[in-house]
């Protein structure tokens, strides 16, 4: 039967929280800042004010205003960060998908940033204050450490309007993309991994010794939420300690309702700490990039196909999206993927996840844009070179999915043209959409 006890809601784990959160790192960098006049305070005032001379800090009246003024520029370039990337979020959000306002807002250069000017404002008024409070001398360490944080937030706003700059513009926000997911494909699934096919859930190996053939459910007694995380090694560890098999229900992505299933148990489901199994899942209010390399390929999608509609018909901005799925897949095309089952110490299947395959990620990155692009010419001409080069690389056991999406490309274009010249012209490869292509290049 389900179980229905109830155990507190889930929230993120700490580093997955925190992670996640645009004031994490200026944050600290104002207690950092704190920190460090404090101790460049305490070294001057151990050394009784004689560690740096008046000829290279000035006098006491000289750095209170040096003091203030570096404190009222900090707090104007503190929003000149916020407003620039409110503007990159309120552009991403109208014209590309409303899913990249997360990489944006947890881009780390905005927030080092914003940390710096945050560190040296919060330097500058703890100086100011203790400049104006000794009596005995100039603390000359910390008014050189002020200078030289000056001098690196002048360098950091520089680096940062740079940065800014770029990722403002389509191919900026598509590459911010394309790079985590890129990342995450490595990590996930790496080159030197061997592939280990995952047995039939009934299979006798799967099954624990004392499994009555009953399968119970564990279900989420907390808050709905997106699947963003499973702790595999611990649920391994709890499920050898039950002497279960654990079968995970939603996959990564997943939204999980109240009450919905988490897990399947197989075997003496009284013997599983579910308390700590639940712990065990982390659910978040959006997608991660994190352990979900799929969701990267769904703002591609959404990019890709938002270009293709109008009013934006900019097919120029969606071959430019194609270009970073190319990349995905052609990343994936060889390599060995995850097994979905996971072994205790003795070797034994102890949780059982779902995963996508190679067809699933085909089809992510390829069906909808498909059967959005078929009556745009740039964009079959790209998926064609995408789909010739990648069935060049798949080993016999991949070319299915890309066969199938190959036929469908043809089928769609010859619905959308009457003319069997444009029908060839639309189905030529072409990495560039037009410009080459075999019938526009020599």
């Amino acid at each position: 039967m389900p179980d229905r006890n109830h155990a507190r809601a889930h929230v993120p784990g700490p580093l997955v929280y925190l992670r996640s959160r645009m004031w994490v790192i200026p944050v600290f960098c104002l207690a950092g800042g704190v920190g460090l006049c404090l101790g460049t305070l305490a070294i001057d005032h151990a050394t009784g004010y004689r560690l740096l001379g008046q000829g290279l800090v000035g006098s006491s009246t000289n750095a209170q205003g040096i003091l203030s003024a570096v404190a009222a520029t900090m707090t104007t370039l503190i929003p000149l960060v916020l407003t620039i990337t409110t503007v990159a979020v309120q552009l991403a959000m109208g014209q590309f998908s409303p899913r990249i306002v997360g990489a944006l807002l947890h881009d780390r250069v905005s927030q080092w940033a914003m940390g710096l000017f945050t560190a040296t404002f919060a330097f500058a008024i703890v100086a100011m204050r203790n400049v104006q409070a000794s009596r005995t001398g100039v603390p000359g360490l910390t008014l050189l450490t002020a200078y030289l944080l000056v001098l690196a937030s002048v360098v950091g706003l520089i680096l940062y309007v740079h940065h800014s700059s770029r990722s403002m513009r389509a191919a900026g926000l598509i590459d911010l993309v394309g790079d985590h997911t890129h990342r995450e494909i490595d990590r996930l699934y790496p080159v030197e991994r061997e592939e280990e096919p995952a047995p039939p859930p009934d299979t006798a190996e799967a099954l624990p010794r004392a499994d009555t053939g009953v399968r119970h459910e564990v279900l989420n007694a907390g808050e709905p939420g997106i699947l963003v995380r499973f702790d595999l090694a611990r649920l391994v560890q709890l499920a050898a300690r039950a002497d279960c098999v654990l079968e995970t229900v939603p996959v990564m992505g997943d939204f999980v309702h109240s009450d919905s299933p988490l897990f399947r148990v197989r075997g003496d489901i009284g013997r599983l700490d579910q308390a700590a199994l639940r712990r065990a899942v982390v659910l978040g209010d959006e997608r991660t990039h994190e352990d979900d390399c799929a969701y990267g390929i769904r703002k591609l999608v959404d990019i890709t196909e938002r270009s293709i509609a109008q009013p934006f018909n900019d097919r120029t901005t969606a071959v430019q999206s194609i270009d970073r799925l190319h990349d995905c897949l052609r990343q994936l095309v060889c390599r060995p993927f995850p097994p979905g089952c996971h072994r205790d110490q003795d070797g034994t299947v102890r949780v059982i996840t779902r995963r996508l395959t190679w067809d699933g990620f085909v089809r992510l990155a390829l069906d909808e844009i498909r059967l959005a692009g078929c009556s745009a010419p740039q964009v079959t001409r790209r998926v064609r070179a995408l789909i010739d080069d990648l069935k060049r690389l798949a080993p016999p056991e991949r070319q299915e999915p890309l066969d199938r999406q190959l036929r469908l490309l043809e089928a769609g274009v010859r619905r959308a043209y009457d003319d069997e010249d444009d029908i060839t012209a639309a189905l030529t490869a072409d990495y560039q959409g037009i410009g080459s292509g075999s019938d526009v290049t020599r």
